[in-house]
């Protein structure tokens, strides 16, 4: 079921003491989940070295605005040929760089704090938002497992994240999420439009003008 009606920022869903914030059935955000996020932004910049951001085309030929790359197993790319995972990168015919353990660590644990125990990763896509761009709603279907959840994590310049429903004429419900929040949502929910709102300009203590996105799948 959808959202009935757009909610001005974290007006929507119950909170409780740990800072859980119900957003949807099977969707939660943890707020601040991430204590030290040292590790984690050094293993970002080392990714980017070895496969660089970049800004993928659609099917339909436009040139993406939020630039990406990707750790694991898998990396999801998209051309003109379609969206897909592949286990090459297409930029440098090698193997996507191997998924850091505190990635890893991570996302086993945003998971289970969500109740989705024994989740484990094979892809994690890398967006780098900077001030004008956004993610219009969309789904995440290309994942072979739909029984496992999304983790999203938030880095960087605060954003608006937009969660639908099961149709996208649902209209999405607005949460705005800061350095540190992590976004679960699988079950019921699993497959909900969802999206970014236009990144307000600014600077981030640690990433400057930048908004980074890990997203956890089990796609393979």
């Amino acid at each position: 079921m959808g959202a009935a009606a757009t909610l001005d920022l974290n007006a929507s869903g119950a909170q409780d003491a740990l800072g859980t914030q119900i957003i949807g059935p099977d969707a939660r955000i943890l707020r601040g989940f991430i204590a030290d996020d040292g590790e984690i932004l050094r293993e970002i910049e080392a990714i980017g070295r070895r496969a660089p951001f970049r800004r993928m085309v659609t099917p339909g030929g436009r040139s993406m605005s939020v630039a990406m790359t990707n750790c694991g197993p898998a990396g999801w790319v998209s051309d003109e040929s379609g969206y897909r995972y592949t286990a090459i990168d297409p930029l440098s015919q090698a193997p996507w760089p191997p998924m850091p353990p505190a990635f890893l660590a991570l996302a086993r644990a945003a998971a289970a704090a969500a109740e989705f125990p024994r989740f484990t990763p094979d892809a994690c896509l890398i967006n780098c938002y900077v001030p004008g761009t956004r993610l219009s709603l969309h789904q995440d279907k290309d994942e072979r497992d739909f029984a496992a959840p999304i983790v999203s994590v938030s880095l960087g310049l605060p954003a608006t994240f937009l969660f639908g429903g099961a149709r996208r004429a649902d209209r999405p419900t607005r949460h705005l999420l800061e350095h540190g929040d992590v976004v679960v949502w699988g079950g019921a929910s699993r497959r909900y439009f969802h999206g970014v709102a236009r990144i307000d300009d600014g600077a981030h203590a640690r990433l400057g003008r930048r908004r980074i996105n890990l997203t956890f799948r089990k796609a393979l």
